[in-house]
C-alpha cells in the first residue's frame, strides 16, 4: 500500500470527524439548533398570543366606537326633538303674548273712545245749557227766567243721570 496524499487526506478526515465526535460537537450543534427551534417556537406562540390579544382589543374598541356613535346619534336626535319642542313652545308663547297685547290695546282704544264720547257729550250739554241760559236771559224777564231756569236745570240733571247710567 502506498501512502500518498489521498491517504493522508482520508486519515485527517477520519481524525477530524473523530475529534468532532469526541468533543461532542454534533450534540452541541443539535442542542443549539433545538434551543433555537424552541426559542423560535416560543416567540411564535407569544406572537400568536399577542395577535389574539390585539384582535380582542380591536374588537372591544370597535364595539365601544359603534356604541359611542349610536349614543351620539341618539343624543343628536333627542337634541333636535327638544329644540323643535322649544321652538314650538316659544312660538306659541309669542303668539299668545302678542294676542294679549293686541286685546289690551283694543280695550284701551275702546276706553279712550268711550271717554272721548262722554267728554264730547258733557261738553255739548254744557254748551247747550249755556246757550239756553243766554237765550233766556236776553228774551225773558227775571221772574220767569228763574222758574224756567230751575225747571230746565232739573230736566238736564235727570237727562245726565239717564245718560251716565
Amino acid at each position: 500500500m502506498v501512502i500518498d496524499s489521498t491517504f493522508w487526506v482520508a486519515v485527517s478526515f477520519v481524525i477530524f470527524f473523530g475529534g468532532l465526535i469526541y468533543l461532542k460537537v454534533p450534540h452541541k450543534i443539535n442542542e443549539i439548533l433545538n434551543k433555537l427551534i424552541s426559542d423560535i417556537k416560543n416567540e411564535i406562540d407569544e406572537s400568536e398570543k399577542l395577535r389574539t390579544e390585539a384582535k380582542t382589543l380591536l374588537d372591544n374598541s370597535q364595539k365601544k366606537l359603534d356604541t359611542a356613535e349610536f349614543v351620539g346619534k341618539e343624543i343628536l336626535e333627542q337634541a333636535k326633538k327638544d329644540s323643535d319642542k322649544l321652538i314650538i313652545e316659544l312660538n306659541d308663547k309669542f303668539h299668545k303674548s302678542s294676542e294679549i297685547k293686541k286685546n289690551l290695546a283694543e280695550n284701551k282704544i275702546i276706553q279712550m273712545k268711550e271717554a272721548a264720547i262722554k267728554e264730547i257729550k258733557d261738553t255739548s250739554i254744557k254748551i247747550a245749557v249755556d246757550s239756553v241760559k243766554k237765550i233766556i236771559v236776553t228774551s225773558v224777564d227775571k221772574s220767569k227766567l228763574d222758574t224756567l231756569f230751575q225747571k230746565n236745570l232739573d230736566e238736564t240733571k235727570e237727562e245726565l243721570k239717564k245718560i251716565n247710567s
